[in-house]
């Protein structure tokens, strides 16, 4: 037997092999520019998602970009668990949890790509740090309710009547269709002389106007008297006469043609913010000097304005707060029960209960089946 014992790498030694070993790593990795691979992820992302979901994630990873730049960072080979750490604390300065969430998601999605194409270090993205929420907080924080609603389109009934932005708010709140299907609305889906009017909602991605399901998502929307008086109008008097680049005559149409959906959600920018339907500011601000009222391009900024999508949420709880079945509220919206739950019904549960207890009043007689 050997009574030989191998020797014992000195510490000088040990730190050559490990300075091999990351030389060997660093230069395993490709030189890559923050905006070269945000560029590519998109492409691969625009493979399997639908327009609007790449659009999220440009816009998403578009402040990191910019941070990337404003901190001279131009090679992700060098980005760092600090820069990641540094980068989210810069950026929930003017984002809420949830939304501070969402970024910090697609961030980590996008790092851990990055490590497919060589860009970053193995294993970096496991560094995107993302807060929790508690149980049941989400994005349904954000909702237009129907008193606001209400107050709005009477506003622009009165000083904007039949004009695209007004028409824009009808459809949305009218329906509670998503933005992007009702950008995708021709005339010709307009049918008010029906026997029950509606709208009915089209997947075109052949000339440019998807929607979110695709086919299975495709359906028709009844809509009221009252809103067909003022599409009719619009029609008449006061529609733009425009076709897209496709041939095709848009609903919601401006001079230009059909708008894209940054214009439609300016739209919502605007008069969302109560100040622009002469009401008072509820943040103390002074309308001459705030840059929400100052600056279109800043009317986001305003703390009370929406995106069309609390108008979507404020409309199915309204639904369900007026007792219509979610299956009903499920096949009118194009949105899952279990979605509907988790993400729009912002019900309390007091509401809930008694919205039950109605209902079961109505079976029974007696709220009972046993007395």
């Amino acid at each position: 037997m050997s009574n030989h014992v191998p020797a014992i790498d000195n510490g000088d030694d040990l730190e050559d092999r490990l300075a091999d070993l990351l030389d060997q790593t660093t230069e395993s990795l490709e030189p890559t520019t923050p905006e070269r691979a945000l560029e590519l992820y998109l492409d691969d992302k625009s493979r399997d998602c639908q327009q609007a979901t790449v659009d999220a994630h440009r816009s998403r990873l578009g402040f990191f970009v910019d941070w990337c730049e404003d901190q001279d960072i131009d090679n992700l080979n060098d980005l760092s668990a600090r820069d990641l750490h540094e980068f989210r604390v810069w950026r929930r300065q003017d984002l809420n949890t949830v939304s501070e969430k969402t970024q910090m998601d697609s961030l980590r999605v996008f790092i851990q790509w990055c490590e497919t194409i060589d860009a970053v270090e193995s294993g970096l993205f496991k560094n995107v740090d993302s807060p929790s929420l508690d149980d049941g907080e989400n994005a349904r924080d954000t909702v237009l309710h129907a008193e606001r609603a209400r107050e709005i389109l009477d506003y622009l009934e009165r000083y904007e009547y039949a004009t695209t932005e007004h028409v824009a708010w009808v459809v949305l709140t009218e329906t509670g269709m998503r933005l992007g299907a009702a950008r995708a609305l021709d005339v010709r889906d307009y049918r008010p002389d029906a026997k029950t009017p509606h709208v009915e909602i089209c997947h075109r991605p052949e000339t440019e106007t998807p929607i979110k399901n695709k086919t299975p998502g495709e359906r028709r929307v009844a809509v009221s008297s009252e809103a067909c008086e003022v599409i009719d109008d619009y029609l008449q008097e006061r529609r733009p006469n425009i076709t897209d680049e496709h041939g095709r005559q848009p609903l919601l149409a401006t001079t230009q043609g059909r708008p894209g959906t940054s214009t439609i959600r300016s739209y919502v920018y605007r008069w969302s913010r109560p100040c622009a339907i002469g009401a008072g500011c509820p943040h103390d601000r002074d309308p001459e000097g705030c840059e929400a009222v100052t600056n279109d391009d800043r009317m986001a900024r305003c703390p009370s304005s929406v995106t069309p999508h609390p108008i979507r949420r404020g409309y199915i709880t309204q639904l369900l707060r007026a007792g219509v079945p979610v299956k009903v509220v499920s096949d009118r919206c194009n949105v899952t029960p279990t979605i509907i739950d988790q993400h729009y019904d912002v019900r309390s549960e007091e509401d809930k209960m008694r919205q039950r207890q109605a209902v079961l009043a109505d079976v029974t007689g007696n709220g009972s089946f046993y007395v």
